[in-house]
Protein backbone atom coordinates (compact mmCIF):
# COMPACT_ATOMS: atom_id res chain seq x y z
CA UNK A 1 0.00 0.00 0.00
CA UNK A 2 3.15 2.93 -0.15
CA UNK A 3 1.73 3.26 -3.58
CA UNK A 4 -1.80 4.19 -2.10
CA UNK A 5 0.23 5.90 0.78
CA UNK A 6 1.89 8.23 -0.99
CA UNK A 7 -0.85 9.31 -3.32
CA UNK A 8 -2.90 9.71 0.39
CA UNK A 9 -2.62 13.67 -0.75
CA UNK A 10 -4.43 13.74 -3.59
CA UNK A 11 -7.69 12.19 -2.38
CA UNK A 12 -7.66 12.24 1.02
CA UNK A 13 -8.75 15.83 1.30
CA UNK A 14 -12.27 14.36 0.09
CA UNK A 15 -11.97 11.04 2.20
CA UNK A 16 -16.11 12.11 2.78
CA UNK A 17 -16.53 10.87 -0.76
CA UNK A 18 -14.38 7.85 -0.17
CA UNK A 19 -16.46 7.07 3.11
CA UNK A 20 -20.04 7.31 1.19
CA UNK A 21 -18.12 4.97 -1.89
CA UNK A 22 -17.45 2.31 0.46
CA UNK A 23 -20.48 2.41 2.62
CA UNK A 24 -22.75 3.19 -0.05
CA UNK A 25 -21.88 -0.31 -1.84
CA UNK A 26 -21.34 -1.61 1.94
CA UNK A 27 -25.03 -0.96 2.86
CA UNK A 28 -26.43 -1.82 -0.70
CA UNK A 29 -24.88 -5.30 -0.05
CA UNK A 30 -26.09 -6.00 3.15
CA UNK A 31 -29.46 -5.79 2.05
CA UNK A 32 -28.57 -7.67 -0.94
CA UNK A 33 -28.15 -10.33 1.84
CA UNK A 34 -31.83 -9.78 3.11
CA UNK A 35 -32.96 -11.58 -0.20
CA UNK A 36 -32.08 -15.15 1.01
CA UNK A 37 -33.86 -14.05 4.49
CA UNK A 38 -36.94 -13.91 2.55
CA UNK A 39 -36.61 -16.79 0.53
CA UNK A 40 -36.25 -18.54 4.15
CA UNK A 41 -39.62 -16.50 5.85
CA UNK A 42 -41.02 -17.65 2.34
CA UNK A 43 -40.58 -21.26 2.40
CA UNK A 44 -40.75 -22.28 5.76
CA UNK A 45 -43.45 -20.10 6.72
CA UNK A 46 -45.59 -19.87 3.85
CA UNK A 47 -45.05 -22.25 1.71
CA UNK A 48 -44.37 -25.70 3.42
CA UNK A 49 -47.28 -24.85 5.89
CA UNK A 50 -49.91 -23.74 3.20
CA UNK A 51 -49.98 -20.02 5.02
CA UNK A 52 -49.55 -17.07 2.82
CA UNK A 53 -51.51 -14.57 4.99
CA UNK A 54 -48.40 -12.68 4.99
CA UNK A 55 -47.02 -12.74 1.34
CA UNK A 56 -48.72 -9.33 0.65
CA UNK A 57 -46.68 -7.67 3.23
CA UNK A 58 -43.16 -9.69 2.26
CA UNK A 59 -43.63 -8.54 -1.34
CA UNK A 60 -43.77 -5.09 -0.20
CA UNK A 61 -40.98 -5.50 2.24
CA UNK A 62 -38.91 -7.19 -0.20
CA UNK A 63 -40.11 -4.16 -2.95
CA UNK A 64 -38.76 -1.42 0.13
CA UNK A 65 -35.57 -3.42 0.28
CA UNK A 66 -35.05 -2.50 -3.54
CA UNK A 67 -35.61 0.73 -3.46
CA UNK A 68 -32.97 1.47 -0.11
CA UNK A 69 -30.67 -1.12 -2.16
CA UNK A 70 -30.55 1.66 -5.26
CA UNK A 71 -30.43 4.61 -3.03
CA UNK A 72 -26.90 2.97 -1.47
CA UNK A 73 -25.82 1.94 -4.81
CA UNK A 74 -26.85 5.94 -5.91
CA UNK A 75 -24.50 7.18 -3.38
CA UNK A 76 -22.01 4.66 -4.13
CA UNK A 77 -21.66 5.99 -7.74
CA UNK A 78 -22.24 9.47 -7.19
CA UNK A 79 -19.23 9.45 -4.67
CA UNK A 80 -16.93 7.22 -6.56
CA UNK A 81 -17.27 9.14 -9.35
CA UNK A 82 -16.39 12.61 -8.09
CA UNK A 83 -13.58 10.96 -5.90
CA UNK A 84 -12.11 9.60 -9.00
CA UNK A 85 -12.54 12.78 -10.90
CA UNK A 86 -10.98 15.21 -8.36
CA UNK A 87 -8.33 13.12 -7.92
CA UNK A 88 -7.26 12.73 -11.72
CA UNK A 89 -7.86 16.52 -12.05
CA UNK A 90 -5.20 17.30 -9.10
CA UNK A 91 -2.83 14.56 -10.42
CA UNK A 92 -2.80 16.07 -13.62
CA UNK A 93 -2.63 19.42 -12.31
CA UNK A 94 0.53 18.20 -9.87
CA UNK A 95 2.15 16.02 -12.58
CA UNK A 96 1.52 18.95 -15.16
CA UNK A 97 3.40 21.59 -12.74
CA UNK A 98 5.75 19.21 -12.22
CA UNK A 99 7.05 18.66 -15.66
CA UNK A 100 7.22 23.17 -15.38
CA UNK A 101 10.12 22.76 -12.91
CA UNK A 102 11.84 20.18 -13.40
CA UNK A 103 15.48 20.72 -14.29
CA UNK A 104 16.92 20.77 -18.38
CA UNK A 105 19.54 17.51 -17.16
CA UNK A 106 15.71 15.62 -16.49
CA UNK A 107 14.54 16.52 -20.39
CA UNK A 108 18.14 15.10 -21.56
CA UNK A 109 16.77 11.65 -20.79
CA UNK A 110 13.01 11.83 -20.91
CA UNK A 111 11.11 10.96 -23.87
CA UNK A 112 7.83 12.37 -24.96
CA UNK A 113 5.45 9.58 -25.42
CA UNK A 114 6.51 7.94 -22.06
CA UNK A 115 5.52 11.39 -20.19
CA UNK A 116 1.81 11.77 -22.24
CA UNK A 117 1.28 8.36 -21.31
CA UNK A 118 2.28 9.03 -17.68
CA UNK A 119 0.10 11.61 -17.81
CA UNK A 120 -3.31 10.17 -19.56
CA UNK A 121 -3.59 6.29 -19.28
CA UNK A 122 -1.63 5.73 -16.10
CA UNK A 123 -3.53 8.65 -14.40
CA UNK A 124 -6.96 7.12 -15.56
CA UNK A 125 -6.25 3.61 -14.09
CA UNK A 126 -5.44 5.19 -10.79
CA UNK A 127 -8.70 7.63 -10.97
CA UNK A 128 -10.97 3.98 -12.13
CA UNK A 129 -9.09 2.22 -8.78
CA UNK A 130 -9.72 4.66 -6.36
CA UNK A 131 -12.52 6.06 -7.28
CA UNK A 132 -14.79 2.51 -7.73
CA UNK A 133 -12.18 -0.43 -7.82
CA UNK A 134 -10.99 0.26 -3.68
CA UNK A 135 -14.91 0.44 -2.76
CA UNK A 136 -15.36 -2.95 -4.79
CA UNK A 137 -12.20 -4.47 -2.73
CA UNK A 138 -13.87 -3.38 0.48
CA UNK A 139 -17.44 -4.36 -0.22
CA UNK A 140 -16.35 -8.20 -0.89
CA UNK A 141 -14.44 -7.88 2.49
CA UNK A 142 -18.11 -6.58 4.37
CA UNK A 143 -19.78 -9.33 2.12
CA UNK A 144 -17.50 -12.18 2.88
CA UNK A 145 -17.72 -10.75 6.58
CA UNK A 146 -21.60 -10.32 6.73
CA UNK A 147 -22.50 -13.26 4.71
CA UNK A 148 -20.86 -15.33 6.91
CA UNK A 149 -21.89 -13.77 10.35
CA UNK A 150 -25.90 -14.08 8.83
CA UNK A 151 -24.83 -18.02 7.72
CA UNK A 152 -23.48 -18.63 11.26
CA UNK A 153 -26.78 -17.08 13.00
CA UNK A 154 -28.82 -19.75 10.66
CA UNK A 155 -26.32 -22.65 11.27
CA UNK A 156 -22.98 -22.08 12.53
CA UNK A 157 -21.69 -25.88 11.60
CA UNK A 158 -22.42 -25.35 7.80
CA UNK A 159 -20.59 -22.00 7.90
CA UNK A 160 -17.47 -23.19 9.18
CA UNK A 161 -17.35 -26.10 6.65
CA UNK A 162 -18.03 -23.22 3.96
CA UNK A 163 -15.23 -20.86 5.31
CA UNK A 164 -13.10 -23.22 5.53
CA UNK A 165 -12.15 -22.80 2.07
CA UNK A 166 -11.73 -19.11 2.63
CA UNK A 167 -8.02 -19.11 3.40
CA UNK A 168 -7.12 -21.22 0.57
CA UNK A 169 -8.82 -18.72 -1.83
CA UNK A 170 -7.28 -16.25 -0.09
CA UNK A 171 -3.67 -17.66 -0.24
CA UNK A 172 -4.38 -18.40 -4.38
CA UNK A 173 -5.25 -14.98 -4.90
CA UNK A 174 -2.01 -13.48 -3.17
CA UNK A 175 -0.03 -15.65 -5.57
CA UNK A 176 -1.93 -14.52 -8.49
CA UNK A 177 -1.02 -10.70 -7.20
CA UNK A 178 2.74 -11.25 -7.06
CA UNK A 179 2.90 -13.10 -10.06
CA UNK A 180 0.87 -10.48 -12.22
CA UNK A 181 2.05 -7.03 -10.94
CA UNK A 182 5.76 -8.23 -12.56
CA UNK A 183 3.18 -7.93 -15.48
CA UNK A 184 1.77 -5.03 -15.43
CA UNK A 185 4.88 -3.03 -14.64
CA UNK A 186 6.47 -4.56 -18.09
CA UNK A 187 2.75 -3.63 -19.81
CA UNK A 188 3.22 -0.05 -18.79
CA UNK A 189 6.64 0.63 -19.67
CA UNK A 190 5.62 -1.36 -23.12
CA UNK A 191 3.07 0.97 -23.63
CA UNK A 192 5.41 4.08 -22.79
CA UNK A 193 8.22 2.90 -25.25
CA UNK A 194 5.67 2.14 -28.26
CA UNK A 195 3.72 5.59 -27.56
CA UNK A 196 7.06 7.19 -27.92
CA UNK A 197 7.90 5.38 -31.01
CA UNK A 198 4.66 6.67 -32.83
CA UNK A 199 4.92 10.46 -31.54
CA UNK A 200 8.96 10.40 -33.02
CA UNK A 201 7.37 8.87 -36.11
CA UNK A 202 4.88 11.94 -36.36
CA UNK A 203 7.03 14.41 -35.54
CA UNK A 204 10.04 13.21 -37.88
CA UNK A 205 8.06 11.57 -40.78
CA UNK A 206 9.63 14.47 -43.20
CA UNK A 207 13.18 12.67 -42.37
CA UNK A 208 11.55 9.49 -42.40
CA UNK A 209 10.43 10.16 -45.88
CA UNK A 210 13.67 11.98 -46.86
CA UNK A 211 16.11 9.11 -45.87
CA UNK A 212 13.19 6.52 -47.32
CA UNK A 213 13.49 4.88 -43.68
CA UNK A 214 9.73 3.79 -43.33
CA UNK A 215 10.85 0.47 -44.10
CA UNK A 216 13.50 0.78 -40.86
CA UNK A 217 10.13 2.57 -38.67
CA UNK A 218 8.03 -0.03 -39.53
CA UNK A 219 9.99 -2.47 -38.06
CA UNK A 220 11.51 -1.11 -35.08
CA UNK A 221 7.36 -0.38 -34.27
CA UNK A 222 6.82 -4.02 -35.34
CA UNK A 223 9.66 -4.92 -32.73
CA UNK A 224 7.62 -2.84 -30.05
CA UNK A 225 4.55 -3.90 -30.96
CA UNK A 226 6.10 -7.21 -30.65
CA UNK A 227 6.77 -6.79 -27.00
CA UNK A 228 3.57 -4.95 -25.96
CA UNK A 229 2.11 -8.27 -27.52
CA UNK A 230 4.10 -10.47 -25.16
CA UNK A 231 3.93 -9.09 -22.36
CA UNK A 232 0.06 -9.29 -23.01
CA UNK A 233 0.29 -13.29 -23.62
CA UNK A 234 2.44 -13.50 -20.47
CA UNK A 235 -0.49 -11.78 -18.53
CA UNK A 236 -3.20 -13.99 -20.19
CA UNK A 237 -0.80 -16.79 -19.32
CA UNK A 238 -1.26 -15.49 -15.63
CA UNK A 239 -4.68 -15.55 -16.02
CA UNK A 240 -4.84 -18.81 -17.32
CA UNK A 241 -3.46 -20.02 -14.85
CA UNK A 242 -5.41 -18.57 -11.58
CA UNK A 243 -8.47 -18.14 -12.97
CA UNK A 244 -10.04 -21.78 -13.52
CA UNK A 245 -8.38 -22.25 -9.65
CA UNK A 246 -9.91 -19.28 -8.20
CA UNK A 247 -13.38 -20.58 -9.76
CA UNK A 248 -12.89 -24.13 -8.77
CA UNK A 249 -12.44 -23.91 -5.52
CA UNK A 250 -15.43 -21.33 -5.21
CA UNK A 251 -17.31 -23.42 -6.63
CA UNK A 252 -16.21 -26.25 -4.16
CA UNK A 253 -17.37 -24.48 -1.48
CA UNK A 254 -21.23 -24.53 -3.36
CA UNK A 255 -21.09 -28.30 -3.73
CA UNK A 256 -20.06 -28.85 -0.13
CA UNK A 257 -22.90 -26.58 1.39
CA UNK A 258 -25.33 -28.64 -1.25
CA UNK A 259 -23.96 -31.77 -0.42
CA UNK A 260 -24.04 -31.57 3.70
CA UNK A 261 -26.75 -29.22 3.54
CA UNK A 262 -29.04 -31.47 1.64
CA UNK A 263 -28.19 -34.65 3.80
CA UNK A 264 -29.67 -32.69 6.65
CA UNK A 265 -32.60 -31.56 5.08
CA UNK A 266 -33.57 -35.30 4.11
CA UNK A 267 -32.61 -35.96 7.93
CA UNK A 268 -34.87 -33.14 9.06
CA UNK A 269 -32.05 -31.42 11.27
CA UNK A 270 -32.27 -28.49 8.32
CA UNK A 271 -35.23 -26.97 7.25
CA UNK A 272 -35.56 -26.47 3.35
CA UNK A 273 -36.05 -22.90 3.92
CA UNK A 274 -32.90 -22.52 5.66
CA UNK A 275 -30.75 -24.49 3.20
CA UNK A 276 -32.03 -22.41 0.38
CA UNK A 277 -31.00 -19.33 2.22
CA UNK A 278 -27.48 -20.52 2.86
CA UNK A 279 -27.27 -21.21 -0.65
CA UNK A 280 -28.20 -18.14 -1.83
CA UNK A 281 -26.00 -16.15 0.78
CA UNK A 282 -22.96 -18.22 -0.40
CA UNK A 283 -23.80 -17.42 -4.14
CA UNK A 284 -23.85 -13.92 -3.04
CA UNK A 285 -20.62 -14.82 -1.57
CA UNK A 286 -18.76 -17.18 -3.94
CA UNK A 287 -19.73 -14.48 -6.96
CA UNK A 288 -17.44 -11.17 -5.53
CA UNK A 289 -14.87 -13.68 -4.93
CA UNK A 290 -14.87 -15.12 -8.51
CA UNK A 291 -14.46 -11.45 -9.96
CA UNK A 292 -11.23 -11.42 -6.83
CA UNK A 293 -8.80 -12.06 -9.43
CA UNK A 294 -10.36 -8.97 -11.85
CA UNK A 295 -10.30 -6.70 -8.74
CA UNK A 296 -7.10 -7.78 -8.11
CA UNK A 297 -5.96 -7.34 -11.68
CA UNK A 298 -7.30 -3.72 -11.24
CA UNK A 299 -5.60 -3.11 -7.86
CA UNK A 300 -2.31 -3.94 -9.64
CA UNK A 301 -2.63 -1.94 -12.86
CA UNK A 302 -3.35 0.91 -10.73
CA UNK A 303 -0.22 0.17 -8.26
CA UNK A 304 1.98 -0.07 -11.38
CA UNK A 305 0.35 3.34 -12.42
CA UNK A 306 0.90 4.69 -9.21
CA UNK A 307 4.68 3.85 -9.52
CA UNK A 308 5.55 5.50 -12.64
CA UNK A 309 3.35 8.33 -11.24
CA UNK A 310 4.90 8.98 -8.30
CA UNK A 311 8.64 8.30 -10.00
CA UNK A 312 7.57 11.30 -11.60
CA UNK A 313 6.16 13.13 -8.81
CA UNK A 314 9.24 12.18 -6.54
CA UNK A 315 11.75 13.64 -9.03
CA UNK A 316 14.12 16.05 -7.55
CA UNK A 317 13.76 19.54 -8.65
CA UNK A 318 18.45 20.29 -8.77
CA UNK A 319 17.29 24.30 -10.09
CA UNK A 320 15.43 26.70 -7.71
CA UNK A 321 15.33 29.81 -5.93
CA UNK A 322 17.23 29.61 -2.88
CA UNK A 323 15.68 31.25 0.63
CA UNK A 324 15.08 34.66 0.26
CA UNK A 325 16.22 35.26 -2.74
CA UNK A 326 16.82 38.27 -4.43
CA UNK A 327 13.72 39.91 -6.96
CA UNK A 328 15.02 41.57 -9.43
CA UNK A 329 13.33 44.77 -10.82
CA UNK A 330 13.94 45.81 -13.87
CA UNK A 331 14.41 49.16 -13.39
CA UNK A 332 17.20 48.28 -11.26
CA UNK A 333 19.28 45.60 -13.72
CA UNK A 334 22.44 47.07 -15.54
CA UNK A 335 23.31 43.95 -17.18
CA UNK A 336 26.98 43.54 -15.87
CA UNK A 337 27.68 39.80 -15.99
CA UNK A 338 30.54 37.68 -14.74
CA UNK A 339 32.25 34.36 -14.77
CA UNK A 340 34.29 33.51 -12.48
CA UNK A 341 36.55 30.38 -12.87
CA UNK A 342 33.53 28.57 -13.85
CA UNK A 343 33.81 24.92 -14.47
CA UNK A 344 31.22 22.69 -15.31
CA UNK A 345 30.42 18.99 -16.29
CA UNK A 346 26.56 17.78 -17.48
CA UNK A 347 25.10 15.53 -15.24
CA UNK A 348 25.41 11.84 -15.76
CA UNK A 349 28.51 12.63 -17.71
CA UNK A 350 31.09 11.97 -14.95
CA UNK A 351 33.44 9.95 -17.58
CA UNK A 352 33.70 12.93 -19.54
CA UNK A 353 35.52 16.07 -20.12
CA UNK A 354 33.88 18.93 -18.61
CA UNK A 355 32.26 21.15 -20.84
CA UNK A 356 33.25 24.63 -19.56
CA UNK A 357 37.14 24.22 -17.49
CA UNK A 358 38.23 27.76 -15.55
CA UNK A 359 36.36 29.96 -17.45
CA UNK A 360 36.00 33.65 -17.16
CA UNK A 361 34.92 36.64 -18.81
CA UNK A 362 33.72 39.95 -17.38
CA UNK A 363 30.46 41.48 -19.58
CA UNK A 364 30.40 45.29 -19.00
CA UNK A 365 26.21 46.13 -19.35
CA UNK A 366 25.70 46.96 -22.91
CA UNK A 367 28.44 45.02 -24.19
CA UNK A 368 28.36 42.43 -27.36
CA UNK A 369 29.86 39.06 -26.81
CA UNK A 370 30.70 36.80 -29.19
CA UNK A 371 31.22 33.29 -28.76
CA UNK A 372 32.62 30.90 -31.27
CA UNK A 373 33.74 27.06 -31.40
CA UNK A 374 33.29 23.82 -33.15
CA UNK A 375 30.75 21.45 -31.94
CA UNK A 376 31.28 20.63 -28.03
CA UNK A 377 33.45 23.65 -27.33
CA UNK A 378 30.85 24.51 -24.80
CA UNK A 379 29.77 27.77 -26.05
CA UNK A 380 25.78 26.73 -25.57
CA UNK A 381 26.96 25.97 -22.28
CA UNK A 382 28.07 29.06 -21.25
CA UNK A 383 24.41 30.92 -22.04
CA UNK A 384 22.77 27.89 -20.54
CA UNK A 385 24.57 28.54 -17.37
CA UNK A 386 23.77 31.86 -17.06
CA UNK A 387 19.92 31.15 -17.53
CA UNK A 388 20.32 28.62 -14.46
CA UNK A 389 19.18 25.72 -16.92
CA UNK A 390 22.05 23.66 -14.99
CA UNK A 391 24.56 24.98 -11.58
CA UNK A 392 28.03 25.25 -11.86
CA UNK A 393 29.94 22.79 -10.67
CA UNK A 394 33.15 25.54 -9.71
CA UNK A 395 32.98 29.03 -9.58
CA UNK A 396 30.13 31.74 -10.06
CA UNK A 397 28.41 33.63 -12.39
CA UNK A 398 27.27 37.04 -10.88
CA UNK A 399 24.88 39.66 -12.27
CA UNK A 400 25.60 42.79 -11.36
CA UNK A 401 27.44 41.73 -8.97
CA UNK A 402 25.27 39.29 -7.27
CA UNK A 403 25.81 34.98 -7.40
CA UNK A 404 22.97 34.50 -9.75
CA UNK A 405 21.92 31.57 -7.67
CA UNK A 406 20.99 34.20 -4.64
CA UNK A 407 18.64 35.44 -7.54
CA UNK A 408 14.95 34.60 -7.68
CA UNK A 409 14.89 32.00 -10.99
CA UNK A 410 11.88 33.46 -12.48
CA UNK A 411 13.23 36.78 -12.33
CA UNK A 412 16.62 35.97 -13.63
CA UNK A 413 14.94 34.34 -16.50
CA UNK A 414 12.79 37.39 -17.08
CA UNK A 415 15.46 39.70 -17.70
CA UNK A 416 16.66 36.97 -20.18
CA UNK A 417 15.60 36.73 -23.96
CA UNK A 418 17.10 33.91 -26.15
CA UNK A 419 16.64 32.78 -29.06
CA UNK A 420 17.71 29.09 -29.94
CA UNK A 421 18.99 27.68 -32.98
CA UNK A 422 15.96 25.52 -33.38
CA UNK A 423 13.24 27.68 -33.35
CA UNK A 424 9.90 26.11 -31.08
CA UNK A 425 6.67 27.36 -32.32
CA UNK A 426 3.25 26.83 -30.77
CA UNK A 427 -0.01 25.51 -33.02
CA UNK A 428 -1.54 29.21 -32.84
CA UNK A 429 -1.53 32.44 -34.86
CA UNK A 430 1.56 34.51 -35.16
CA UNK A 431 0.49 36.44 -32.92
CA UNK A 432 0.05 35.05 -30.13
CA UNK A 433 3.79 33.20 -30.86
CA UNK A 434 5.44 36.45 -31.23
CA UNK A 435 3.56 37.74 -27.72
CA UNK A 436 4.20 34.50 -26.09
CA UNK A 437 6.51 36.34 -23.20
CA UNK A 438 4.38 39.10 -23.36
CA UNK A 439 0.93 37.95 -23.43
CA UNK A 440 -0.43 42.22 -22.55
CA UNK A 441 1.46 42.95 -25.54
CA UNK A 442 -0.40 45.44 -27.78
CA UNK A 443 -0.63 45.58 -31.32
CA UNK A 444 2.02 47.93 -32.20
CA UNK A 445 4.45 46.71 -30.28
CA UNK A 446 3.91 43.00 -31.70
CA UNK A 447 4.39 45.12 -35.05
CA UNK A 448 7.23 46.68 -34.03
CA UNK A 449 8.75 43.46 -32.92
CA UNK A 450 8.15 41.93 -36.00
CA UNK A 451 9.18 44.59 -38.26
CA UNK A 452 12.76 44.48 -36.45
CA UNK A 453 13.07 40.95 -37.01
CA UNK A 454 12.28 41.08 -41.13
CA UNK A 455 9.07 38.94 -40.75
CA UNK A 456 6.43 41.79 -40.45
CA UNK A 457 6.41 41.65 -44.87
CA UNK A 458 6.30 37.92 -45.30
CA UNK A 459 3.33 37.97 -42.26
CA UNK A 460 1.50 40.13 -44.14
CA UNK A 461 1.31 37.68 -47.64
CA UNK A 462 -0.10 35.20 -45.15
CA UNK A 463 -3.99 34.66 -45.77
CA UNK A 464 -4.75 36.14 -42.10
CA UNK A 465 -1.60 38.11 -41.68
CA UNK A 466 -0.91 37.86 -37.80
CA UNK A 467 -4.26 35.39 -37.04
CA UNK A 468 -2.53 32.86 -39.37
CA UNK A 469 -2.19 29.45 -37.42
CA UNK A 470 0.88 27.86 -37.82
CA UNK A 471 1.44 24.05 -37.96
CA UNK A 472 2.50 21.95 -35.04
CA UNK A 473 5.96 22.91 -34.00
CA UNK A 474 5.71 25.75 -36.92
CA UNK A 475 5.59 23.30 -39.89
CA UNK A 476 3.91 25.36 -42.73
CA UNK A 477 6.86 27.80 -42.29
CA UNK A 478 10.62 28.23 -43.88
CA UNK A 479 13.25 27.28 -41.18
CA UNK A 480 13.91 31.25 -41.59
CA UNK A 481 10.64 32.55 -41.02
CA UNK A 482 10.09 30.47 -38.12
CA UNK A 483 13.50 31.97 -36.82
CA UNK A 484 12.56 35.48 -37.68
CA UNK A 485 9.35 35.38 -35.99
CA UNK A 486 11.42 33.93 -32.74
CA UNK A 487 13.78 36.57 -32.65
CA UNK A 488 10.84 38.72 -32.84
CA UNK A 489 9.47 37.04 -29.71
CA UNK A 490 12.71 37.91 -27.75
CA UNK A 491 12.86 41.37 -29.17
CA UNK A 492 9.43 42.18 -27.88
CA UNK A 493 10.61 41.55 -24.06
CA UNK A 494 12.83 44.08 -24.26
CA UNK A 495 15.81 42.34 -22.04
CA UNK A 496 18.26 43.23 -20.03
CA UNK A 497 20.65 40.28 -21.86
CA UNK A 498 19.78 39.34 -25.43
CA UNK A 499 21.19 35.62 -25.98
CA UNK A 500 21.63 34.97 -29.60
CA UNK A 501 21.85 30.81 -29.90
CA UNK A 502 22.97 31.01 -33.86
CA UNK A 503 19.60 32.29 -34.23
CA UNK A 504 20.42 33.29 -37.99
CA UNK A 505 21.91 30.26 -39.15
CA UNK A 506 18.73 29.08 -40.97
CA UNK A 507 18.68 32.81 -42.65
CA UNK A 508 19.99 34.01 -46.04
CA UNK A 509 23.27 35.94 -45.97
CA UNK A 510 20.94 38.77 -46.96
CA UNK A 511 18.59 38.41 -44.76
CA UNK A 512 21.05 37.82 -41.80
CA UNK A 513 22.41 41.07 -43.14
CA UNK A 514 19.52 43.06 -42.79
CA UNK A 515 18.43 41.48 -39.49
CA UNK A 516 21.87 41.98 -37.88
CA UNK A 517 21.46 45.75 -38.77
CA UNK A 518 18.04 45.77 -37.17
CA UNK A 519 19.42 43.69 -33.78
CA UNK A 520 22.12 46.45 -33.62
CA UNK A 521 19.52 48.83 -32.60
CA UNK A 522 18.04 46.40 -30.62
CA UNK A 523 21.28 45.72 -28.65
CA UNK A 524 21.84 49.05 -27.63
CA UNK A 525 21.92 48.89 -23.86
CA UNK A 526 21.04 45.75 -23.57
CA UNK A 527 23.76 42.96 -23.07
CA UNK A 528 23.66 40.69 -25.93
CA UNK A 529 25.87 37.00 -26.28
CA UNK A 530 25.97 36.30 -30.05
CA UNK A 531 26.82 32.20 -30.21
CA UNK A 532 27.36 31.11 -33.83
CA UNK A 533 29.35 29.33 -36.56
CA UNK A 534 29.42 32.40 -39.02
CA UNK A 535 32.26 34.94 -38.54
CA UNK A 536 29.78 37.42 -40.54
CA UNK A 537 27.55 37.26 -37.03
CA UNK A 538 30.14 38.17 -34.83
CA UNK A 539 32.58 40.42 -36.02
CA UNK A 540 30.72 43.71 -34.69
CA UNK A 541 31.23 42.33 -31.15
CA UNK A 542 32.75 44.00 -28.52
CA UNK A 543 34.79 41.28 -27.69
CA UNK A 544 34.65 37.55 -29.21
CA UNK A 545 35.69 34.69 -27.23
CA UNK A 546 37.12 31.51 -29.12
CA UNK A 547 36.43 28.07 -27.25
CA UNK A 548 37.77 24.70 -28.28
CA UNK A 549 36.97 21.50 -25.43
CA UNK A 550 35.67 24.08 -23.02
CA UNK A 551 38.85 26.31 -22.64
CA UNK A 552 39.15 30.09 -23.75
CA UNK A 553 41.90 29.68 -26.85
CA UNK A 554 41.44 33.00 -28.03
CA UNK A 555 39.98 36.14 -27.11
CA UNK A 556 39.61 40.10 -28.86
CA UNK A 557 37.90 42.08 -31.55
CA UNK A 558 38.23 40.75 -35.15
CA UNK A 559 40.60 42.31 -36.34
CA UNK A 560 43.16 41.37 -33.87
CA UNK A 561 41.71 37.91 -33.93
CA UNK A 562 42.45 37.67 -37.64
CA UNK A 563 46.01 38.68 -37.37
CA UNK A 564 46.31 36.00 -35.13
CA UNK A 565 47.08 32.56 -35.83
CA UNK A 566 44.72 30.50 -34.51
CA UNK A 567 41.41 28.61 -34.51
CA UNK A 568 39.28 32.25 -35.17
CA UNK A 569 41.91 32.73 -38.58
CA UNK A 570 40.98 29.18 -39.72
CA UNK A 571 37.75 29.58 -39.40
CA UNK A 572 37.29 32.77 -41.48
CA UNK A 573 39.80 30.91 -43.65
CA UNK A 574 37.50 28.01 -44.55
CA UNK A 575 34.46 30.80 -44.84
CA UNK A 576 36.00 33.11 -46.96
CA UNK A 577 38.04 30.86 -49.24
CA UNK A 578 36.77 32.98 -52.33
CA UNK A 579 37.82 36.35 -50.20
CA UNK A 580 41.59 36.22 -49.73
CA UNK A 581 41.73 40.30 -49.44
CA UNK A 582 40.95 40.44 -45.74
CA UNK A 583 43.00 38.32 -44.88
CA UNK A 584 46.12 39.08 -46.76
CA UNK A 585 45.50 42.41 -45.25
CA UNK A 586 45.22 40.92 -41.26
CA UNK A 587 48.48 38.79 -42.13
CA UNK A 588 50.36 42.00 -43.30
CA UNK A 589 49.27 43.89 -40.54
CA UNK A 590 50.55 40.82 -38.69
CA UNK A 591 54.22 41.37 -40.33
CA UNK A 592 54.41 44.95 -39.34
CA UNK A 593 53.30 44.55 -35.40
CA UNK A 594 55.82 41.65 -35.29
CA UNK A 595 58.39 43.93 -37.03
Amino acid sequence: MDVFRGLKAFFWQDKGFLLGSVLGLAAATALGLVYPLLLRVLIDDMIVPGEFDGLVALALLAVGIVVLKAGCQYVHGFSGGRLGNRLAYRLRNASYEKLQVLPFSFYDSARTGDLMSRLTADIEGIRNFIGFGFAQLMNTAFLVLFGFTMMAIIDWPLMLMTLAIIPVLSYVAIRFELHIHPVFRSIRAAVGRLTVSVQENIMGVRTVKSFASEKHEMNKFKGGNENYRDNHLALAAVWAKYFPVIEFIANLSVVLLLLAGGIRVIHGSLTLGSLVSLNGMLGMIVAPLWTLGFQINNYTQSKAAGERLLELLHQPVTIRSADRALELKDDNVQGHVQFEDVSFRYPNHEHQPSALLGFNLDVPPGSVIGLLGGTGSGKSTVVQLLLRAYDVGEGAITLDGVDIRHIELESLRRQTAIVFQESFLFSTTIRENIAYGQADASEEAIIEAAKLSQAHEFIMELPLGYDTIVGERGMGLSGGQKQRIAIARALLLKPKILILDDSTSALDMETEHVIQQSLRKVMAGRTTFIIAHRISSLRHADEIVVLDRGRVVQRGKHEQLLRQPGLYRETYRAQYADRPDELDAAAAGERRVSG
